[in-house]
């Protein structure tokens, strides 16, 4: 650095504070968040906030054409353009990070041993300042600043651009923007035909209705204007052709009209057609956005279905994400925010937010592989997330806890092993269709075993459930605790840390922390919990 003026050994200091500063980084992501982050909460009410203040402004304006407004027009005009100015210099700086450029070109010339000049850096920042300063949205950023001076007309044009600014702070706007940028070709290429039709019929009318020529046509101008009235069959009839041909060419343009505007609209309903999926999955993204934590639930199928009319009952934040467009249509139909695409895929588990918005992922498709592979890549994005998949065959559940799975669900084994340890119970059959369809408001509840509760030593057949109008589905225990007596136990449904006994035989003996499900009307288990807790439970008679 010996050889490197003291300029720009000034210059590089200050760079590398301001790298260095916490507080800069703070401050900066902070303006950030503000005004650039499309996932960030404030920048929501900060467009919100932005469009109501676009709006008022421009309707003072017009509103003090024919009104004065007198003090508070001017101070309100004068806040609104500071508002305005500022927000503009905080685009400016955030467009890039100015300093890392001369940090970067200091570093490359120490690196090759040449004396490091302020001239490179400085040309490559006004470079890109000047990009972001000639982009679209700056543009109009910067001619919604210039104060409308009243006395001349001209200069209210202005006040258009404060509505333009609207583009910047409406996503459906900017989304409507989009569409159209991706057809431009199409619509560039419409724009040059509309231009020859327009040119041509002008000239054309301008030669047969001139005034010499006994039509109403003064100028080319008015040709001009009578040609595009007419080609859009608006068809004013402040200017009539009054000739033979002057009415031809008129026929010839309502014709060629009527072609222009259905290619047209044609090109720009296709042009939403590709992008309403894209269109569909940024809206439900932006949703989540606003909503925090949430449950990513894959596949929506039979099994799909019912988990998600839990959730919702529950008023559980939660998207579906599904390939078939006919259960994203019943999805969409229910009222789910739903998302027509493949769960394995991580960018789109990514944009629904599975490394920090998501606080479980729920993998139920039909498939086991792609079950495997949706664990796999969730797992992979956030090491901390709650997975609870679906195993359709034995050997699938090995590899779903092999690759992150935290529980399994095995429906086709459950099923199996409900029915035949309830075989002869009608009433348990009766319970379970309950659940199942939801009616009479009977459920499946969890009763804990605290530390000096009753039901700590006793036997399941000491506990007289029937009295209680409750039917004992099953008990969830730790991995057999040393000094239980698992005598007449049956083999239980292994879970990665508890097991699940299905309708356990009556020597079955209950130890604190083991979980008993049970089924019955909602009064039926407060009742239960209420009597727990008092002491009276009823016991069967020895």
């Amino acid at each position: 650095m010996a050889e490197t003026g003291v300029l720009a050994r000034s210059a590089v200091r200050f760079c590398y504070e301001l790298e260095d500063s916490p507080r800069y980084k703070r401050v900066k992501h902070f303006f950030y968040d503000l005004l650039e982050n499309p996932r960030s909460r404030i920048r929501s009410y900060f467009d919100v906030g932005m469009i109501t203040l676009v709006l008022t402004s421009v309707y003072l304006l017009i509103y003090e054409i024919r009104h004065d407004l007198g003090a508070f027009g001017r101070w309100f005009e004068m806040i609104a353009v500071s508002i305005f100015l500022v927000e503009y210099l905080l685009r400016f700086w955030l467009y890039n990070d100015a300093h890392r450029i001369f940090i970067d070109h200091y570093e490359r010339a120490q690196f090759i041993d040449q004396p490091f000049r302020l001239g490179p850096p400085l040309r490559e920042v006004l470079s890109s300042k000047w990009e972001y300063m000639s982009s679209p949205l700056a543009i109009i950023d910067l001619l919604a600043i210039v104060p409308s001076y009243r006395p001349l007309r001209i200069l209210r044009i202005f006040l258009l651009f404060r509505l333009f600014k609207l583009f910047r702070y409406a996503r459906s706007v900017n989304e409507f923007v989009k569409v159209l940028s991706e057809k431009r070709f199409e619509l560039f290429t419409i724009i040059i035909f509309l231009t020859f039709i327009v040119f041509t019929a002008a000239s054309a009318i301008f030669f047969f209705e001139a005034k010499g020529e006994g039509g109403e046509i003064e100028d080319f101008f008015d040709g001009i204007y009578w040609a595009l009235v007419t080609i859009s069959t608006v068809g004013y009839g402040d200017i009539t052709p009054q000739t033979t041909e002057g009415r031809v060419i008129t026929l010839v343009l309502i014709v060629t009209g009527i072609g222009v505007i259905s290619f047209t609209t044609s090109v720009v309903v296709a042009a939403f057609n590709e992008k309403m999926g894209e269109m569909r999955e940024s809206r439900v993204i932006s949703e989540l956005e606003k909503k925090g934590k949430h449950t990513i639930l894959c596949g929506f199928g039979r099994m799909g279905r019912v988990v998600a009319e839990r959730l919702a009952e529950d008023r559980k934040r939660f998207v579906v994400i599904d390939p078939d467009s006919e259960n994203v249509a019943e999805a969409r139909k229910a009222g789910y925010l739903v998302i027509q695409g493949n769960a394995e895929k991580g960018e789109l588990l990514e944009s629904l937010g599975v490394k920090d918005r998501a606080e479980m992922i729920l993998c139920l498709t039909g498939s086991d592989v792609a079950n495997v592979y949706i664990t796999l890549t969730a797992r992979y994005l956030n090491p901390g997330i709650k997975i609870i998949s679906r195993a359709n065959r034995e050997e699938a559940v090995r590899k779903l806890r092999q690759v992150g799975a935290d529980h399994t669900v095995a429906p086709f084994k459950v099923v199996g092993l409900i029915a035949v340890e309830f075989i002869g119970k009608p009433v348990a059959f009766e319970a379970i269709h309950g659940i199942l369809s939801g009616k009479d408001r009977v459920g499946l509840e969890t009763v804990t075993v605290r530390a000096g509760s009753t039901l700590d030593g006793l036997t399941v057949g000491e506990v007289d459930f029937w009295a209680n109008k409750l039917l004992l589905f099953g008990v969830i225990t730790h991995h057999r605790p040393e000094g239980r007596d698992m005598a007449g136990c049956r083999v239980p449904y292994d879970m990665k840390t508890h097991s699940l006994y299905f309708n356990p035989k009556p020597g079955f003996r209950l130890h604190v922390n083991d979980t008993l499900l049970v089924f019955g009307h909602e009064y039926s288990v407060v009742h239960f919990k209420d009597e727990l807790e008092s002491g009276k439970l009823r016991l069967r008679r020895r």
